[in-house]
Protein backbone atom coordinates (compact mmCIF):
# COMPACT_ATOMS: atom_id res chain seq x y z
CA UNK A 1 0.00 0.00 0.00
CA UNK A 2 1.67 3.23 -1.13
CA UNK A 3 1.54 6.40 0.84
CA UNK A 4 -1.74 8.24 0.51
CA UNK A 5 -2.58 11.63 1.98
CA UNK A 6 -6.24 11.57 2.95
CA UNK A 7 -7.98 14.88 2.30
CA UNK A 8 -4.93 16.53 0.76
CA UNK A 9 -5.54 19.24 -1.82
CA UNK A 10 -2.43 21.06 -3.15
CA UNK A 11 -4.15 24.49 -3.23
CA UNK A 12 -4.83 24.30 0.55
CA UNK A 13 -1.36 25.58 1.39
CA UNK A 14 -2.20 28.85 -0.34
CA UNK A 15 -5.90 28.99 0.60
CA UNK A 16 -5.29 28.39 4.31
CA UNK A 17 -1.99 30.21 4.87
CA UNK A 18 -1.82 32.56 7.94
CA UNK A 19 -2.88 35.59 5.89
CA UNK A 20 -5.87 33.77 4.39
CA UNK A 21 -6.85 32.43 7.83
CA UNK A 22 -7.19 36.03 9.02
CA UNK A 23 -9.47 36.73 6.06
CA UNK A 24 -11.51 33.59 6.81
CA UNK A 25 -11.99 34.65 10.42
CA UNK A 26 -13.23 38.04 9.19
CA UNK A 27 -15.68 36.35 6.78
CA UNK A 28 -16.72 33.99 9.57
CA UNK A 29 -17.69 36.97 11.77
CA UNK A 30 -19.97 38.26 9.02
CA UNK A 31 -21.55 34.84 8.48
CA UNK A 32 -22.05 34.45 12.22
CA UNK A 33 -23.76 37.85 12.39
CA UNK A 34 -26.18 36.78 9.63
CA UNK A 35 -26.83 33.43 11.36
CA UNK A 36 -27.70 35.21 14.59
CA UNK A 37 -30.18 37.33 12.58
CA UNK A 38 -31.89 34.14 11.44
CA UNK A 39 -30.38 33.70 7.97
CA UNK A 40 -29.72 30.08 6.88
CA UNK A 41 -26.03 29.14 6.76
CA UNK A 42 -26.12 28.25 3.05
CA UNK A 43 -27.39 31.67 1.99
CA UNK A 44 -25.13 33.49 4.46
CA UNK A 45 -21.99 31.62 3.32
CA UNK A 46 -22.81 32.24 -0.36
CA UNK A 47 -23.40 35.95 0.21
CA UNK A 48 -20.29 36.50 2.35
CA UNK A 49 -18.20 34.03 0.34
CA UNK A 50 -18.91 35.97 -2.85
CA UNK A 51 -18.06 39.24 -1.13
CA UNK A 52 -14.67 37.94 0.06
CA UNK A 53 -14.14 35.91 -3.16
CA UNK A 54 -13.63 32.69 -1.20
CA UNK A 55 -13.06 29.31 -2.84
CA UNK A 56 -15.44 26.35 -2.33
CA UNK A 57 -13.09 24.78 0.21
CA UNK A 58 -12.71 28.02 2.15
CA UNK A 59 -16.48 28.34 2.31
CA UNK A 60 -16.82 24.70 3.36
CA UNK A 61 -14.28 25.27 6.15
CA UNK A 62 -16.28 28.19 7.53
CA UNK A 63 -19.60 26.35 7.26
CA UNK A 64 -18.16 23.31 9.10
CA UNK A 65 -16.66 25.50 11.83
CA UNK A 66 -19.48 27.95 12.49
CA UNK A 67 -22.69 27.72 14.50
CA UNK A 68 -24.93 30.05 16.47
CA UNK A 69 -24.18 30.73 20.11
CA UNK A 70 -27.27 28.83 21.31
CA UNK A 71 -26.27 25.78 19.23
CA UNK A 72 -22.70 25.83 20.60
CA UNK A 73 -24.01 26.08 24.18
CA UNK A 74 -26.42 23.20 23.63
CA UNK A 75 -23.63 20.98 22.20
CA UNK A 76 -21.31 21.88 25.10
CA UNK A 77 -23.97 20.93 27.66
CA UNK A 78 -24.19 17.47 26.11
CA UNK A 79 -20.42 16.94 25.92
CA UNK A 80 -19.20 14.21 28.28
CA UNK A 81 -15.87 14.49 30.04
CA UNK A 82 -13.83 11.37 30.77
CA UNK A 83 -15.30 10.61 34.21
CA UNK A 84 -18.91 10.91 33.01
CA UNK A 85 -18.60 8.39 30.15
CA UNK A 86 -20.77 5.30 30.62
CA UNK A 87 -19.88 1.63 30.20
CA UNK A 88 -20.79 1.54 26.51
CA UNK A 89 -19.82 4.01 23.78
CA UNK A 90 -21.03 4.13 20.17
CA UNK A 91 -18.84 5.39 17.35
CA UNK A 92 -19.63 7.19 14.10
CA UNK A 93 -16.98 5.02 12.44
CA UNK A 94 -16.15 6.77 9.18
CA UNK A 95 -16.49 10.23 10.72
CA UNK A 96 -13.88 9.46 13.37
CA UNK A 97 -11.49 7.33 11.30
CA UNK A 98 -11.39 9.71 8.33
CA UNK A 99 -10.67 12.72 10.57
CA UNK A 100 -7.74 10.84 12.11
CA UNK A 101 -6.51 9.67 8.69
CA UNK A 102 -6.55 13.31 7.56
CA UNK A 103 -4.62 14.27 10.72
CA UNK A 104 -2.04 11.52 10.15
CA UNK A 105 -1.74 12.70 6.51
CA UNK A 106 -1.01 16.23 7.73
CA UNK A 107 -3.85 17.49 5.53
CA UNK A 108 -6.18 20.37 6.33
CA UNK A 109 -8.14 20.22 9.58
CA UNK A 110 -10.45 22.87 11.03
CA UNK A 111 -10.68 23.70 14.73
CA UNK A 112 -14.35 24.60 15.12
CA UNK A 113 -16.42 26.81 17.41
CA UNK A 114 -17.96 23.84 19.24
CA UNK A 115 -14.54 22.44 20.19
CA UNK A 116 -14.50 19.70 17.55
CA UNK A 117 -11.81 19.23 14.93
CA UNK A 118 -13.31 18.54 11.50
CA UNK A 119 -11.83 17.65 8.13
CA UNK A 120 -12.72 18.77 4.60
CA UNK A 121 -12.49 15.29 3.04
CA UNK A 122 -15.77 14.56 1.31
CA UNK A 123 -16.82 10.90 1.10
CA UNK A 124 -19.22 10.88 -1.86
CA UNK A 125 -20.05 7.19 -1.42
CA UNK A 126 -16.50 5.91 -1.74
CA UNK A 127 -13.95 5.00 0.90
CA UNK A 128 -10.73 3.06 0.62
CA UNK A 129 -8.36 1.80 3.27
CA UNK A 130 -5.03 3.66 3.14
CA UNK A 131 -1.64 3.37 4.86
CA UNK A 132 -2.92 5.57 7.73
CA UNK A 133 -6.05 3.52 8.50
CA UNK A 134 -4.46 1.02 10.91
CA UNK A 135 -2.69 3.78 12.85
CA UNK A 136 -5.99 5.68 13.10
CA UNK A 137 -7.77 2.60 14.51
CA UNK A 138 -4.93 1.98 17.00
CA UNK A 139 -5.11 5.59 18.21
CA UNK A 140 -8.85 5.08 18.84
CA UNK A 141 -8.24 1.76 20.60
CA UNK A 142 -5.52 3.15 22.86
CA UNK A 143 -7.56 6.23 23.78
CA UNK A 144 -10.66 4.19 24.63
CA UNK A 145 -8.53 1.86 26.78
CA UNK A 146 -8.02 4.85 29.10
CA UNK A 147 -11.77 5.05 29.78
CA UNK A 148 -13.72 2.76 32.09
CA UNK A 149 -15.76 1.32 29.22
CA UNK A 150 -16.77 -2.30 28.74
CA UNK A 151 -18.17 -2.12 25.23
CA UNK A 152 -17.62 -0.08 22.06
CA UNK A 153 -19.87 -0.34 19.03
CA UNK A 154 -18.81 1.10 15.68
CA UNK A 155 -21.44 2.01 13.10
CA UNK A 156 -20.29 2.09 9.46
CA UNK A 157 -22.17 3.17 6.33
CA UNK A 158 -23.19 0.00 4.47
CA UNK A 159 -23.71 1.75 1.08
CA UNK A 160 -20.15 3.16 1.10
CA UNK A 161 -17.55 1.06 -0.71
CA UNK A 162 -15.00 -0.95 1.33
CA UNK A 163 -16.77 -0.56 4.68
CA UNK A 164 -16.98 -4.37 4.87
CA UNK A 165 -13.19 -4.52 4.71
CA UNK A 166 -12.91 -1.70 7.24
CA UNK A 167 -15.20 -3.66 9.60
CA UNK A 168 -12.79 -6.63 9.46
CA UNK A 169 -9.81 -4.37 10.06
CA UNK A 170 -11.38 -2.72 13.13
CA UNK A 171 -12.18 -6.13 14.61
CA UNK A 172 -8.68 -7.48 13.89
CA UNK A 173 -6.80 -4.49 15.30
CA UNK A 174 -8.95 -4.01 18.40
CA UNK A 175 -8.85 -7.68 19.45
CA UNK A 176 -7.20 -7.91 22.85
CA UNK A 177 -8.21 -4.45 24.06
CA UNK A 178 -9.91 -4.43 27.50
CA UNK A 179 -13.43 -3.97 26.13
CA UNK A 180 -15.81 -5.76 23.79
CA UNK A 181 -15.83 -4.48 20.20
CA UNK A 182 -18.70 -4.81 17.75
CA UNK A 183 -18.98 -3.30 14.28
CA UNK A 184 -22.30 -2.91 12.52
CA UNK A 185 -22.94 -1.93 8.91
CA UNK A 186 -26.13 0.13 8.63
CA UNK A 187 -27.68 2.10 5.77
CA UNK A 188 -27.54 5.42 7.59
CA UNK A 189 -25.53 5.60 10.86
CA UNK A 190 -26.71 9.19 11.50
CA UNK A 191 -30.31 8.08 11.99
CA UNK A 192 -29.20 5.46 14.55
CA UNK A 193 -26.67 7.62 16.39
CA UNK A 194 -28.82 10.73 16.76
CA UNK A 195 -31.16 8.77 19.07
CA UNK A 196 -28.36 7.56 21.37
CA UNK A 197 -26.03 8.84 24.09
CA UNK A 198 -22.26 8.36 24.59
CA UNK A 199 -21.79 9.02 20.86
CA UNK A 200 -18.29 9.55 19.48
CA UNK A 201 -18.66 11.86 16.48
CA UNK A 202 -17.94 15.32 15.15
CA UNK A 203 -20.99 15.36 12.87
CA UNK A 204 -22.93 18.56 13.58
CA UNK A 205 -26.39 17.11 12.90
CA UNK A 206 -25.81 14.15 15.23
CA UNK A 207 -24.41 16.49 17.91
CA UNK A 208 -27.61 18.55 17.75
CA UNK A 209 -29.86 15.53 18.23
CA UNK A 210 -28.01 12.91 20.32
CA UNK A 211 -28.36 12.64 24.11
CA UNK A 212 -24.64 13.05 24.83
CA UNK A 213 -21.33 12.90 22.97
CA UNK A 214 -17.58 12.48 23.37
CA UNK A 215 -15.10 14.70 21.52
CA UNK A 216 -12.65 11.86 20.84
CA UNK A 217 -11.05 13.06 17.59
CA UNK A 218 -10.01 16.40 19.13
CA UNK A 219 -8.75 14.67 22.29
CA UNK A 220 -6.63 12.22 20.28
CA UNK A 221 -5.23 14.92 17.97
CA UNK A 222 -4.41 17.30 20.83
CA UNK A 223 -2.75 14.60 22.95
CA UNK A 224 -1.11 12.31 20.40
CA UNK A 225 -0.39 14.50 17.40
CA UNK A 226 1.17 17.47 19.15
CA UNK A 227 2.43 20.12 16.76
CA UNK A 228 -0.20 19.38 14.12
CA UNK A 229 -1.49 22.72 12.92
CA UNK A 230 -5.22 23.19 12.44
CA UNK A 231 -6.95 26.08 10.68
CA UNK A 232 -8.28 27.89 13.74
CA UNK A 233 -11.89 29.00 13.25
CA UNK A 234 -12.86 28.33 16.86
Amino acid sequence: MGECKRGYVPTDEKEFNPEKQMLLRKAQQDILYLLEQGYPIKGASTFVGNHFMLSERQRLAIVRATAQKTTIEMRRRKLLLKDAIGKKVVVDGLNLIITLEVALSNSTLIRCMDGTIRDLAGLRGTYRIIDKTEDAIRLIGDKLAGYKIEEVKFYLDAPVSNTGRLKQKIREILTGYPYQVTVELVNNPDVVLEKLGNVITGDAIILNKCESWINLAADIIDENLVGLECVDLS
